[in-house]
């Protein structure tokens, strides 16, 4: 049984919450052990990396640091979580720096538990063998837009070895073992403006609109993701968008451990849906699982 560290992060305990429902669900099907990290904090995105360095990376370290002591690996499903951890991670390799943290945190962080990326974990070759063998209602007719955003692969040198920065697949492969079909589009790792909302709205609801038009273009029934800022962001500003471009998005937006969850037959009521704001019923109608 795989064991990790699990950082929801705040997104995951607040507006992500049927991720972590979902997650949670998915995982103990699959055998996979998630252990909360105790006493979390807060891993800082995006503002305190911004703002300050030593911050920056002490907030993750401190996460770091207590799952170092559980003797485990850590994995976010929050793709800027994720990011926050891996780039605390590198740094801390660094002797001075490490020291230099440490004090920060109070603990004695050694550098040991790595960060893996939680899509990962459901898509390593025996994964996918394994969620295919276990897939009771297959997907099968449902077309999905498999939308990385710019957090889960980006930038290679960060998270690089992972999957391909331009164009990943691992996410079209869980698709395609759980019996769906994961449609060729060209925007699945293009940014979807979520961090510019409040900053620069008419920007954001651009590249939001864009994401979805071309994902109904391609012939997606909905978009899949791994970020719940970008869940947010493309199930939540649907309606801006309708009334700003004149049109009529009402594309669905899923979480991955969602789709993993309906192909698992995992009834629909363990795994959020409620929780969304544009209706995924014609989604679960479509797997027999409305």
């Amino acid at each position: 049984m795989a064991k990790y560290a699990y950082f929801p992060g705040c997104s995951l305990h607040s507006t992500a919450h049927e991720y972590d429902e979902s997650t949670k669900a998915v995982c103990k099907k699959l055998g996979v052990e998630l252990v909360e990290i105790p006493d979390w904090n807060c891993c800082g995105a995006t503002s305190a990396h911004s703002t300050s360095h030593l911050m920056g990376v002490a907030l993750p370290a401190r996460n770091l640091a207590i799952a170092d002591g559980m003797g485990l690996d850590v994995t976010a499903p929050c793709a800027a979580c994720y990011q926050r951890l891996v780039a605390s991670y590198k740094e801390m390799q660094d002797e001075k720096t490490r020291q230099k943290i440490n004090k920060v945190i109070e603990r004695d962080y050694k550098g040991n538990s790595k960060v893996v990326n939680f899509l990962e974990v459901f898509t390593t070759s025996e994964m996918l063998a394994t969620i295919k063998a276990k897939t009771s209602n297959p997907l099968k007719g449902l077309k999905v837009a498999c939308y990385y955003g710019c957090l889960l692969v980006k930038p290679p040198q960060l998270v690089g070895g992972f999957d391909d920065p331009e164009n990943p697949q691992s996410m079209d492969n869980l698709v395609q073992a759980l019996g769906g079909e994961a449609v060729q589009w060209p925007f699945k790792t293009e940014c979807c403006g979520a961090s510019l909302f409040l900053s620069i709205e008419d920007a954001a609801i651009r590249l939001t609109n864009d994401i979805l038009k071309i994902a109904k273009d391609s012939g997606a029934d909905c978009i899949v993701t791994g970020c719940p800022l970008c869940h947010q962001n493309l199930d939540m500003r649907q309606s801006t968008a309708n009334n700003k471009f004149d049109v009529k998005h009402d594309m669905p937006v899923l979480f991955f451990t969602q789709i993993i969850g309906l192909g698992l037959g995992i009834p629909a009521s363990e795994l959020g849906f409620k929780a969304h704001f544009v209706n995924c019923t014609p989604v679960l109608k479509k797997v027999g699982a409305a």
